[in-house]
């Protein structure tokens, strides 16, 4: 025994001759990109942990409360493909409350909706849900619709934004993906597409909106006789579907704007009654929403006409999270809620969390989407969080809902090519975050939380460190 321990403290004195140390640990492999990248400028939240033991390999500030930005649809995605499975489909049903004759319906018709994003969305693949409904209705031989032409939202709660947005999100926002209205009965992502182009040197451009002409739009902008320069403008009340263009363009001028509409309802209502007309059906119908109406429908005295259904849940979520689609983030959050609530929304999302063994201390949800800048999540929750999901009967669904480092169409495009990683980003002002997964140089997989708040520095540099830091993370034995 002697003999052994004589030998130990030998080899130790060769280490120290040879100004040998111990391997980095991981989480001073961390702070070392902190400190070449960020200094003192940038307030960390860091939490890892290896996926199958659950030892913690870094934690710094992680029961702190941060803002986590677009990781928070990390929240939404886990708890709704646990609650409602990845083979959830949402539908939307045409109801008929009357008689048709002779081809004239007469009465109510009723689009239900169940707070489905995919309804006529740009982003989904697929023919328009409310032209085939119109098709199938002329099909039918319907030539006249007389009576009321009703949207029932009520699935979800009257207020459409949720807290602590900023309110450039719900009036002006130029970049599709901000601005929107949540709704129980949606269409086209509840934005209109603004189409600007340049004609004659103090000539008003050409305007065209995308799919109707829904908002009332005053065109007081000039194409200037120059080539460069743009100072277009927007003027818009909150709450308004009319707005005033102004400002200049510069000559050759082609660009968008995606405005986001206040009353999703009307507009789905409006462009359902559009298609109709297209398809030769005359309508002399009333458009209502259900809100104003002194009861709801009676639905046990209606007739289903047609119904649309969406794709199941699964890929509903891989477009959540691969294109941080903040709409159908929002839209996901309510359908969680029994009563169609922000409030109900987090409760559930709560509960979720706890039943995975993962204390919610410090945790505030105001949103499914992270844009607002109340939520407040501590890294632990979403490190546990990840490595639940690891073990949960829908992690497939979740991990292939992640984009890959590089994956083309995906917030990952443009970073951390060729590292075996899978990961949610974040990105509001003053915060940048990536929460995901990736192997360690002896092939063991960790879950990482690496969260930036209150960065003085340019986000870019902010950016680099993180993807640093994963870096790191794949090279640690």
């Amino acid at each position: 025994m002697r003999s052994v321990f004589a030998l130990g403290v030998a080899l130790c004195l060769v280490i120290v001759m040879l100004g040998l140390r111990a391997p980095l640990s991981v989480e001073e492999r961390l702070d070392a990109v902190r400190a070449q990248f960020t200094a003192d400028q940038t307030f960390w939240g860091i939490y890892v942990q290896e996926v199958a033991s659950g030892r913690v390999l870094a934690a710094q500030h992680a029961h702190q409360g941060l803002l986590p930005a677009s990781v928070q649809k990390l929240l939404t995605t886990a708890a709704a493909l646990d609650l409602l499975g990845p083979e959830f489909r949402y539908q939307t049903v045409l109801y008929l409350n009357g008689s048709i004759e002779s081809g004239v319906l007469r009465g109510d018709l009723i689009l239900r909706g169940s707070g489905d994003p995919t309804f006529g969305s740009p982003s989904w693949d697929g023919p328009d849900p409310l032209r085939q409904w119109a098709q199938a209705l002329a099909k039918q031989g319907i030539t006249r619709i007389q009576g009321r032409i009703i949207g029932d939202d009520n699935v979800f709660d009257n207020r459409p934004y949720a807290d602590g947005w900023d309110v450039d999100y719900l009036t002006s926002q130029f970049t599709h993906g901000l601005g929107f209205a949540v709704s129980g009965l949606s269409y086209h992502d509840n934005y209109v597409v603004v189409r600007v182009a340049a004609t004659q040197p103090g000539a008003p451009p050409r305007v065209r909106q995308e799919p109707m002409a829904y908002l009332h739009l005053e065109n007081r902008a000039v194409t200037a006789a120059r080539r460069y320069g743009e100072a277009l403008r927007m003027e818009r009340a909150f709450g308004s579907e009319s707005l005033r263009l102004y400002g200049t363009v510069p000559v050759g001028y082609q660009g968008t704007l995606e405005l986001p509409v206040a009353n999703p309802t009307r507009y789905t209502l409006e462009a359902f009654r559009r298609y109709l007309v297209a398809e030769g059906i005359r309508v002399e119908a009333d458009l209502v929403d259900v809100d104003d109406l002194p009861s709801p429908p009676r639905y046990d005295r209606a007739q289903p006409l047609l119904v649309h259904t969406s794709a199941p849940l699964e890929e509903i979520v891989q477009l959540i999270n691969r294109r941080s689609h903040n709409f159908y983030a929002e839209q996901l959050f309510r359908t969680l809620s029994p009563d169609g609530t922000a409030e109900g929304a987090a409760r559930r999302i709560q509960a979720f969390l706890r039943r995975q063994g993962i204390d919610t201390q410090g945790l505030s949800i105001r949103d499914g989407s992270g844009l607002s800048r109340k939520n407040l999540v501590p890294p632990v929750v979403l490190g546990e969080l990840l490595r639940a999901m690891h073990h949960h009967p829908a992690r497939e669904a979740f991990l292939t809902s992640l984009p890959q480092g590089g994956e083309r169409r995906s917030t990952l495009e443009g970073r951390l090519h060729n590292v075996p990683v899978r990961a949610k980003t974040g990105s509001l002002m003053h915060v940048r975050t990536l929460c995901g997964y990736t192997t360690t140089a002896d092939g063991r997989m960790v879950a990482f939380a690496l969260m930036a708040n209150n960065y003085t520095l340019p986000a870019p540099r902010v950016v680099h460190a993180i993807d640093q830091m994963v870096r790191a993370l794949h090279a640690s034995p």
